[in-house]
């Protein structure tokens, strides 16, 4: 290769978990390594804006601690002893201890466990076809969307809405528990644009003053957990003060008068005392939206993961319904647009081989279920052997304690096929390298638009990384797994699922780089009504339509769902704070992380610093401590050691943890979800990180903790 071989630019989409999932220019250098990664500008979503983190991915893809070589745990677990074998190896090993564990217990005493690390369909979704077809143990992915989206259906009826590329068309934008500079950068692209060009406004509502709500022309700072009221506050004046659209609400609303009549009581001065926000910026905010009828909500994750998240998005999402915001280009609730895609995963995950009589093992409740909690277990056999795939539970999972002693248990065995020694690599008997996105071919759906995206292979990945497809396949041949998708290459399966969807075949897709899924308008905005049979926008829920038997859970309800709130209220059912355990705490996510993906990177690694919790000067005053401090966060379920910052943007009583970190990076080991609950919140399930009642104390010892 000469000097003179010129920069070429490849183009893909973002792989993370990220509601954006980006149309990616990428920079191919001469020596076939990868420069720098710029948004598509011809992409009218990604609009050319991409996040730091990712345009920085030759960080990560050409990092020296990247995992290059299958490697046997030699020593006790976690003890960092290795020996290196071969990838065949490894997948003989894996395959005999599935073997194994299977002639013990039957086979639900397998447990094929992944999620998010990619949203690529085929090198996310395999892991199910292996799954399906051997009747392993099912997994209920409940870790990170089950409040948020069960929340938005419970009153639309469809997880669909606006075309989220109207942002930059409305007049007034609502920004709702989500730190978009951070976690959604598009979101921010589109709202400048609306900012610019039609003077719109811009509200931004969260629990602490972060980059977002630094861009707000009105930052409401509210209590953690207290969404559902402000919500219902504002509901109250548009009703009160005639903003309300009855011809709207009688034709595509149920009980709009049952609901006014129920809001009477939720007056500004109800919400204040609750929320702590001022009555004067709740009677604003309402007055904005009354008079604003292209108001845009978009509703993020955030504010839903807290144990009454479901009835807060309900909340939430009502108030456009209240004033016909739907009625509008620019306007309605935004939230997620899962359901316009109609993709057939069938060949991908195998699920002309779905048995529902086999258990499905809740995911976010793996700490329990590796300690043998019958519950649980369903009654069923102990999980004896594992492969993990995209996560890294024992550090994001809640409950950490309970995760940790059940990774530590003697006769589990665990495979992890991952890119670098995370938390839960160095737990494993058998470790494989993982290739990048930009290493293999896959195709993906955006949540937070409207497109689906090719992400063709662009360059070889180091020598020894195999892909997710590989490794399901090299274990089917040797489980005698048989069906027609382990024969199929990433390709020829993209190709399958766009024919059996009716989007083409993948040639098109390849030449266009992308497909507009969009709806139309009457559509989108649910002006033919609503996901329901009588097309009405659900003001009363029924909650327990989550726990009907065609749900994964058995047809079990899960958490207290029978108490929910008939209509949009604070429901109290957050873990609230006492005078043992006297703070709140949110684990927020930090702008240069994205979950415990790109923690290892350098930039990000600089930028973040440290783990810190924030807190305000005047609890610090109180408490005794200084900026600075070591100190000890415990909850009913843990505790972690971080240092302490002193930030007026939040709250008193309330406290923010940014990013997860290594567990290692935390004096003593122990990383932030050792505070977290693993409980099933209602009415569906998921995991409440952003509810936690702690107290927080001075920390001299340095020793790891028990």
């Amino acid at each position: 290769m000469n000097d003179m071989t010129p920069v070429t630019t490849g183009h893909s989409a973002c792989p993370h978990d990220c509601p954006s999932t980006c149309a990616l220019d990428v920079e191919i250098l001469p020596d076939g390594r990868v420069g720098r990664l710029r948004g598509n500008s011809e992409n009218d979503y990604t609009a050319g804006v991409i996040c730091a983190k990712v345009a920085r991915y030759a960080e990560r893809l050409h990092h020296p601690d990247r995992l290059t070589k299958a490697l046997k745990r030699k020593g006790a677990k976690g003890d960092g002893t290795w020996q290196e074998i071969s990838v065949e190896e490894a997948l003989d090993e894996i395959a005999e201890a599935f073997v194994k564990a299977e002639a013990r217990h039957g086979s639900e005493a397998v447990w094929p466990y992944y999620y998010a690390g990619t949203m690529g369909l085929v090198q996310r979704d395999g892991l199910d076809r292996l799954r399906h077809v051997k009747r392993y143990s099912g997994e209920f992915g409940s870790i990170c969307t089950n409040m948020a989206w069960t929340g938005y259906v419970a009153g639309t009826g469809s997880l669909t809405g606006p075309d989220p590329r109207e942002i930059a068309k409305a007049d007034l934008v609502v920004i709702w528990g989500t730190n978009a500079v951070a976690t959604q950068v598009n979101v921010m692209t589109h709202a400048t644009t609306a900012r610019k060009t039609r003077g719109a406004k811009l509200v931004v509502v969260d629990v602490y003053e972060n980059a977002t709500m630094r861009q707000a022309d009105l930052a409401l700072c509210l209590r953690p957990g207290t969404d559902a009221a402000l919500a219902c506050a504002v509901m109250h004046v548009l009703f009160r003060d005639g903003h309300a659209d009855w011809d709207y609400l009688n034709r595509f609303s149920d009980r709009p008068r049952d609901f006014a009549r129920h809001l009477e009581d939720k007056t500004p001065e109800w919400a204040s005392a609750i929320t702590g926000v001022t009555v004067e910026d709740i009677e604003t905010f309402a007055a904005w939206i009354g008079k604003t009828p292209k108001t845009f909500m978009r509703l993020g994750y955030g504010f839903t993961r807290s144990r009454n998240g479901a009835v807060a998005m309900h909340a939430a999402s009502c108030i456009a319904t209240v004033t016909g915001a739907w009625r509008h280009e620019g306007g309605g609730a935004f939230h997620n647009n899962g359901g316009i895609y109609h993709l057939d995963e069938t060949m991908i995950a195998g699920l002309d081989r779905l048995d529902p009589s086999v258990r499905m093992l809740d995911q976010s409740r793996i700490g329990p279920i590796l300690c043998g909690n019958d519950a649980d277990l369903k009654g069923g056999p102990p999980v004896g052997a594992m492969l993990i795939q995209n996560t890294n539970p024992m550090n994001v999972a809640p409950d950490q304690e309970q995760v940790r002693r059940g990774f530590l248990r003697d006769d589990l065995f665990v495979a992890v096929h991952e890119q670098f020694m995370t938390d839960t690599a160095e737990m494993a008997d058998i470790v494989l390298p993982a290739t990048m996105f930009l290493e293999h071919d896959d195709i993906y759906k955006g949540g937070g638009h409207q497109n689906i995206l090719f992400g063709p292979k662009l360059v070889e990945p180091p020598q020894g990384c195999v892909t997710n497809h590989q490794v399901v396949t090299g274990l089917a041949k040797r489980l005698g797994a048989e069906h027609p998708g382990f024969a199929m290459s990433a390709r020829e399966h993209i190709d399958w699922l766009l024919k059996a969807s009716g989007w083409g075949d993948l040639a098109r897709l390849e030449t266009n780089k992308w497909i507009d899924c969009q709806p139309g308008f009457e559509e989108a905005h649910y002006l033919k009504g609503f996901g329901f049979p009588d097309g009405k926008f659900r003001f009363a829920p029924d909650w327990g339509r989550f726990a009907a038997p065609n749900r994964p859970q058995d047809g079990q309800a899960l958490g207290p769902w029978e108490s929910l709130p008939e209509f949009p209220d604070q429901w109290e059912a957050i873990e609230t704070a006492d005078e043992e355990y006297p703070f709140r705490l949110v684990t927020a996510p930090a702008r240069s992380f994205l979950n415990s993906t790109f923690s290892e990177t350098p930039s990000g690694q600089t930028r973040e610093k440290r783990p810190e919790v924030m807190m305000h000067p005047l609890d610090a005053e109180a408490a005794h401590l200084n900026d600075g401090d070591l100190v000890e966060l415990t909850s009913r379920r843990g505790a972690c050691r971080l240092h302490m910052r002193l930030s007026d943007g939040q709250q008193r009583g309330t406290l923010i943890a940014e990013g997860i970190w290594p567990n290692s990076a935390h004096q003593g080991g122990r990383g932030i979800n050792a505070l977290t609950g693993a409980d099933a919140v209602a009415p569906y399930g998921g995991a409440a990180f952003h509810d936690n009642a702690v107290r927080i104390a001075p920390c001299v010892a340095v020793a790891p903790l028990d």
